[in-house]
């Protein structure tokens, strides 16, 4: 079976969106009324699995080390079959 996952990638809330913090600063240097700013990754994956929670288990191995640094980064997927 071939399956999609959206995967979105994040700073943990207590560590420095340094990033963010440049890209909001920018936006209102140039008038956008722009409070704050969240700077993150995303990934969009296709594989073969033979079940669904054969895929979940590759997009977790993936998505907890080869896309994310799990020290200071969380992550959420979204997985369908395609």
């Amino acid at each position: 079976m071939r399956f999609r996952a959206a995967i979105h990638v994040m700073l943990k809330p207590d560590v420095a969106d340094v990033q963010g913090i440049a890209i909001q600063q920018s936006l209102v240097r140039h008038g956008d009324p722009v409070a704050a700013v969240k700077a993150g990754k995303y990934f969009e994956i296709e594989l073969d699995a033979d079940s669904e929670a054969a895929a979940r288990t590759i997009v977790e191995r993936l998505a907890n080390g080869t896309f994310s640094n799990p020290v200071i980064e969380r992550y959420w997927y979204d997985l369908t079959g395609i």
